[in-house]
């Protein structure tokens, strides 16, 4: 008899998290290995953001926390979505949870029957399809390629969606493509929405500063979609706060209350002293940001020239985040001493053995053509990643 139940058997690993596994297995043997596969910025957490941290140890905020946050940590995320985000929430409608991955799998499987059908925008953060895989429900995928920015239009969403859908999610700026929606891509996208009333919608927006063209636009600005709208966001990758743990939701009172208690039988709160660190996040000025969004600017020009430079890659510029997602099919069926690359997966492998350079099959991400590259490393790791990846390519005939 199996001792493992069947809904962890289901359960896939993270290809993101284990590529960087056999990265650190290549690096533990003595090889250089520069890994491209993992999305954590290379950037320390703001000073003023770890003094907050470190005053809340002094001040002994290391007991239990009401479960969906401190009051004066929703209260500040509350300013924070009406200052960048034109959203009037109440802390009721707040849930802070241990990073943004839980506050997605608390909405997913509190809003997602067995059956019931979720539209994704594809290609989708890896963790999209396992969740809704968790829930049981039917995952309907809406693809768009480089060809059109890896955004889909209006055209589409109509297509795909139903009176019965009950979710769809999307991200924007996009892990892993970079791909961010303008205010009229948003209008547009809001329009078809309107027609299904009873659709949900998870507006994932983890990457919202780390922007380089346009503005950010959240979808709940809408006033239709408000109530329908569960916007995800976080501390982790805007502020460098990854390892701090903190994401957090704003959705109606009744999504909120049930993610509420949810998260009550399963973890409880998060760190108070994360918590406390993150209030310091919420009442920073974006503009601080800046001097970070522009390195990875800088690196992503770096990174689309070196690639574009390679035959056999195709690239576009990305408005956000800091991923490139080149399409690379024309490289399938090529090989190189008896080692033939048929998808992505092997093309992968085969950048991290042949150039000690980590990267992440499209697979993950519903889009088997393109590997996913993260630029969040020093521009010095990137222009030898890049030169291995073009030595490697050249090899394969």
């Amino acid at each position: 008899m199996n001792v493992l139940s069947d809904r962890i058997q289901r359960l896939a690993e993270s290809e993101t998290i284990a590529m960087s596994q056999k990265s650190r297995d290549l690096k533990a043997l003595g090889h250089d290995v520069i890994n491209l596969s993992l999305g954590e910025p290379d950037f320390n957490t703001p000073e003023i953001i770890k003094k907050a941290g470190i005053q809340a140890i002094k001040d002994n905020v290391s007991h239990y926390t009401p479960v969906p946050g401190l009051v004066e940590v929703r209260t500040s995320i509350c300013k924070k979505l009406k200052r960048d985000n034109a959203l009037d929430y109440s802390i009721d409608q707040i849930v802070v949870s241990t990073g943004a991955k839980q506050s997605l799998m608390n909405t997913v499987l509190c809003l997602v029957n067995p059956g019931d059908k979720v539209v994704v925008a594809t290609p989708y953060w890896v963790s999209y399809k396992e969740m809704i895989g968790f829930a049981q429900g039917e995952m309907i995928e809406v693809k768009a390629g480089v060809e059109q920015n890896f955004k889909i239009t209006p055209e589409q969403l109509d297509e795909h969606l139903e009176q019965d859908t009950k979710l769809f999610m999307f991200s924007s700026p996009s892990n892993p493509t970079g791909g961010a929606y303008s205010k009229d891509e948003m209008l547009a996208l809001g329009e078809v929405f309107k027609k299904y009333p009873n659709v949900f919608i998870i507006s994932d927006e983890i990457y919202e500063h780390i922007r380089f063209e346009g503005e950010h636009f959240s979808l709940a600005a809408i006033p239709e979609l408000y109530d329908r709208v569960i916007t995800v966001n976080g501390v982790s990758k805007s502020f460098a706060m990854t390892g701090w743990r903190i994401g957090y939701i704003a959705s109606s009172k009744e999504i909120a209350g049930a993610c509420n208690k949810m998260q009550g039988q399963f973890t409880s709160a998060p760190s108070g002293i994360s918590q406390m660190a993150t209030i310091a996040a919420m009442e920073m000025d974006p503009a601080e940001l800046r001097p970070m969004v522009n390195e990875f600017k800088k690196r992503r020009e770096l990174m689309i020239t070196g690639l574009s430079a390679i035959e056999g890659l195709v690239c576009n510029r990305p408005e956000g985040a800091f991923y490139l997602f080149p399409k690379v099919s024309s490289l399938f069926g090529k090989s190189h001493n008896g080692r033939q690359i048929n998808n992505a997966g092997d093309l992968c492998m085969y950048l991290l053995e042949m150039a000690h350079v980590a990267t992440v099959s499209g697979g993950a991400f519903g889009a088997d053509e393109y590997i996913r590259l993260s630029y969040a490393a020093s521009e010095e790791d990137l222009q030898k990643a890049l030169n291995r990846i073009k030595s490697a390519i050249e090899q394969l005939s």
